[in-house]
């Protein structure tokens, strides 16, 4: 019977996993539409510059930094429902934005598609952690790539969208969160059906907390992770938001020209970000973290002496490298923390990621104080923080771990 069991929980339940992933790409793409929104948004409500810097910094504390929290609220209460539930946050976001009269609105729309975004990360890597079988590394990558597209259509929103429409071209996003809304329904029955097993492993897990040792040192590598997802996050962000400016003023390129460059360095991440996982379930996922942080530090340190043409290979290379282990450090925190996938998500793709991406407000505030050069050369050392890596325990201490308490789970199920 206990063979029978690990034969069917090493399938990976394909449909569900995409469905979740194309689910991430329409949550992230309707979180995308708010930035890609900014210049119409200037224009038509006259708003200023601080103005829009508030309007991110309520997107990104919404979305991300409330993610642990709302992980928390899932690991001890799943509720499948509430994945639908929060897209209609996101219908409701995307229909006051096409009609807010005023920047009081906006910033309440705002708030509507942030917390969307933070009901639907952790209860979504859940969903993925459970179709994934024996693949978690593949599953993560998957459901993570659906996100990562779904961000990188802002600029295409811009042009084709807001540009055209103006401020009511919000109004088309509420289609694409009706259908998100129906997709998620049907993603919610899947995962109701699988609640009852999922909670009878959670009674499992916490009926045995004797090893202090362990659990101190699971802290320790959970503030590790967290560390490094936060630099590499702040990398990525100062990329993606000044170095364009960098491009233009170093070889004077027009916008165009330099928004090529950093679409190959977000298009290069996608890439980046699906294989990683795959590779980290025949390497281990601390070989890829170690290879993702270390590895790209020799071409990040590069990147600032680069004349324009190897500009572009270097960003290729960084993008592939850099994103590597963005799925694979939620994967391999959540067996880090078995029972505690919606904390685990919240903590990596919210937590640090939202630390990250506010922390390019500091970044932006010291280019004022100095100058652009300097700060990107100063970015470009941020991969080196990579080595306190080198401190996480090893796939195989915690596949022991996983092993032991598997053991106890049928002992207790008599399995």
């Amino acid at each position: 019977m206990s063979t029978e069991r690990d034969g069917k929980a090493k399938s990976t339940v394909f449909p569900v996993l995409f469905a979740i992933s194309i689910a991430h790409l329409i949550n992230d793409s309707l979180q995308a539409v708010i930035p890609a929104s900014y210049p119409i948004l200037r224009d038509s409500l006259h708003l200023s510059y601080t103005q829009l810097g508030m309007i991110t910094f309520i997107l990104y504390f919404s979305s991300s930094v409330m993610q642990p929290f709302v992980g928390a609220f899932a690991d001890a209460r799943p509720t499948p429902y509430m994945l639908p539930a929060g897209m209609l946050l996101s219908f409701l976001g995307m229909l006051g934005l096409a009609f807010a009269p005023g920047y009081m609105t906006v910033l309440g729309s705002v708030v509507l598609v942030g917390i969307a975004s933070a009901v639907f990360h952790p209860e979504g890597a859940r969903i993925a952690y459970l179709t994934a079988g024996s693949r978690r590394g593949l599953a993560q990558s998957i459901f993570q790539v659906g996100g990562n597209a779904g961000s990188a259509m802002a600029p295409l929103m811009t042009a084709l969208i807001f540009y055209p429409f103006g401020q009511f071209g919000a109004i088309w996003f509420t289609i694409v969160a009706a259908l998100g809304v129906v997709l998620q329904t049907w993603v919610a029955r899947w995962y109701k059906g699988h609640l009852m097993t999922s909670r009878q492993m959670t009674k499992n897990k916490t009926a045995g907390q004797e090893e202090l040792k362990y659990q101190k040192r699971v802290i320790g590598a959970i503030v590790v992770i967290i560390l490094i997802a936060f630099a590499r996050s702040l990398f990525g962000s100062s990329i993606g938001t000044y170095f364009v400016f960098y491009l233009m003023e170093n070889y004077k390129l027009s916008i165009p020209e330099a928004q090529i460059y950093i679409f190959l360095y977000m298009g290069a991440g996608i890439l980046g970000t699906f294989f990683g996982g795959p590779l980290s379930d025949r390497i281990g996922r601390k070989n890829v973290i170690l290879l993702s942080v270390l590895g790209a530090s020799p071409f990040a340190l590069l990147l600032p002496h680069a004349g324009e043409l190897w500009t572009y290979p270097l960003l290729v290379i960084l993008g592939l490298i850099n994103h590597s282990s963005f799925s694979v450090t939620v994967v391999y925190v959540q067996e880090l923390m078995p029972g505690k996938v919606g904390m685990v998500s919240g903590l990596i793709t919210g937590l640090a990621f939202g630390m990250g991406a506010i922390g390019t407000v500091v970044v932006g505030g010291l280019i004022d104080l100095t100058s652009l050069s300097i700060v990107i050369t100063l970015c470009s050392f941020m991969p080196l923080f990579g080595f306190i890596g080198l401190l996480l325990p090893s796939d195989k201490t915690i596949r022991g771990r996983l092993e032991q308490k598997k053991d106890k789970d049928e002992m207790t199920t008599g399995v």
